[in-house]
């Protein structure tokens, strides 16, 4: 009889997992993933958790530079009916998720670096890129005063950007001035707006003027456009700041810092999350250094042989400090 029940168990178990309804999730990229390190790693967070998960599959939808038509784009793969969960990355489209849910009441967001709290089909989770500017803009300043030969007297550092969005204005940039100031208080911000993410001739123009004029280290936050800023720092014998991506290797001795994003790991975890009936839908939380999600690259052969001891020690104390909770930022509401 027991030999009979088990018998039965194990034909009820196969018969559920031939029949169980296969999970598919889309990744919105509102952009492209070649040459964005935030899309390329949400994507390939989702694909890593597809492959280890049987039952599920993935599929990536490219919804190119115009953001004028995301809306769009995206209602018409939510249309389709096809997907669980519809995973993106950007702080615009929470807004879009809003208009779109109420015709979808049944699809579920998942918005990694993006912020709306209240929507029981949402989750949205945003970087501390309060922490990721500070920490960025304090080491410029360290390198704009340092003895590096690259280095010059005047109080000035560059951002050049690809356009101007709330995160930006109000909590990256402002981040970053912040950290400079924590240098020397009378360091200047200069930013400099190239209007795409994919213009590196535009970019390189920028740099060119912007390093004439004194500057002599840049943060490049403008997508595929930040290889003309590159180009334009190693023509000049001047330095060039990252964030999101290990950039290192594109130009070591030029690039000597990366404050990055860990959104591969960010994405896997959030997802599998889902998977397993654990995000708290309709929530926004925000993660940072202190959670392992940002981080600076201070183990980087190339920052441990360019970057001199005294910039290095100052700003491995700045970095603890904020881990410990000893140095605190509040991200601001978008």
């Amino acid at each position: 009889m027991k030999r009979f029940l088990l018998m039965n168990l194990a034909a009820l178990a196969l018969v559920t997992s031939v029949f169980a309804k296969p999970i598919k999730v889309a990744v919105f990229v509102p952009g492209v993933r070649e040459g964005n390190a935030i899309y390329n790693d949400m994507a390939k967070g989702v694909e890593k958790l597809v492959s280890e998960t049987p039952g599920t599959s993935v599929k990536v939808y490219e919804a190119g530079f115009n953001q004028a038509e995301w809306e769009e784009k995206l209602t018409s793969l939510v249309a389709t009916g096809e997907y669980d969960y519809i995973v993106t990355s950007n702080p615009s489209l929470p807004d879009l998720i809003s208009k779109i849910s109420p015709s979808f009441p049944k699809q579920k967001f998942i918005c990694v670096d993006g912020q709306l709290a209240g929507n029981p089909n949402v989750y949205t989770v945003l970087y501390n890129q309060s922490e990721q500017g500070y920490v960025t803009g304090y080491f410029a300043g360290l390198l704009s005063t340092s003895t590096l030969n690259g280095s010059n007297p005047e109080k000035k550092v560059g951002l050049i950007i690809g356009q101007h969005y709330p995160v930006m204005d109000k909590i990256i940039a402002p981040g970053f001035e912040q950290g400079l100031k924590a240098v020397d208080p009378s360091f200047q911000l200069d930013i400099r707006v190239v209007g795409n993410w994919f213009d590196a001739t535009k970019a390189a123009e920028l740099a060119k003027s912007m390093f004439a004029s004194g500057v002599d280290v840049i943060l490049p936050i403008c997508g595929s456009a930040s290889e003309g800023v590159v180009k334009t720092a190693q023509n000049s014998g001047k330095y060039v700041v990252f964030f999101d991506g290990d950039e290192f290797a594109r130009a070591p001795k030029t690039i000597l810092g990366c404050t990055v994003l860990h959104q591969e790991e960010l994405t896997y975890n959030k997802l599998k999350l889902a998977l397993e009936g654990k995000l708290p839908f309709g929530s926004a939380e925000v993660v940072g250094m202190k959670d392992g999600y940002i981080e600076f690259l201070d183990k980087n052969p190339t920052y441990l042989q360019e970057v001199p001891a005294s910039v290095r020690i100052k700003l491995e104390a700045v970095i603890s400090q904020i881990k410990s909770g000893k140095l605190q930022f509040k991200v601001p509401n978008l």
